[in-house]
């Protein structure tokens, strides 16, 4: 097996089997991150497929400062996010009219598998769902959250609540059939 180092040299230099290699060993953790900000798969694996393209189109930027994956999965996050907003102007439900959070019961939660919270996650409206994924997934602050987005950081806790909201609700109806 290949170092890091020795495959991103080879791509540096165009070589397609270093170039696959990359692709092999950090595609399925990318996909992850391309499905929590895709409607469905098949808009994740053009994410997929755009993010890799920039990855190859960049890597002379890549500084060995930090973590690659960590660099890659930037690239993915910042790729959906341009897609969001060429498809969007952010229009959200604009109900701040919350009731008080009910509990969920935790076993309900562990007992869910990954793919189905991932489906709640993927229900959400677009704002919604990408606000979620910068804040309670990645770990952005509101703050780098409303300038990733260009919005302002109450819109970003905002969409988050709301997102919480609507999951939550998710949640309730699940545990509901679950009991």
């Amino acid at each position: 097996m290949m170092e890091l180092d020795q495959i991103i040299n080879g791509c540096l230099l165009a070589d397609r089997f270093c170039q696959k290699a990359l692709f092999d060993r950090f595609s399925g953790r990318m996909m992850t991150v391309c499905l929590r900000y895709a409607k469905n798969r098949m808009e994740a694996e053009d994410l997929l497929q755009d993010g890799f393209m920039k990855v190859f189109l960049n890597l002379e930027q890549y500084k060995n400062d930090g973590p690659f994956e960590q660099w890659i999965r930037k690239i993915m996050i910042n790729n959906a996010i341009k897609k969001f907003h060429k498809k969007s102007n952010q229009n959200e439900i604009a109900s701040s009219d919350f009731l008080p959070e009910e509990s969920v019961e935790p076993d309900v939660v562990s007992s869910m598998g990954e793919g189905e919270l991932l489906s709640m996650i993927n229900e959400l409206p677009d704002g919604f769902r990408i606000v979620f994924n910068l804040y309670a997934i990645e770990g952005y602050s509101h703050k780098e959250v409303s300038e990733i987005l260009n919005i302002e950081e109450s819109t970003s806790r905002s969409q988050l609540a709301k997102a919480r909201k609507v999951l939550q609700d998710k949640l309730m109806k699940f545990q509901k059939s679950y009991l």
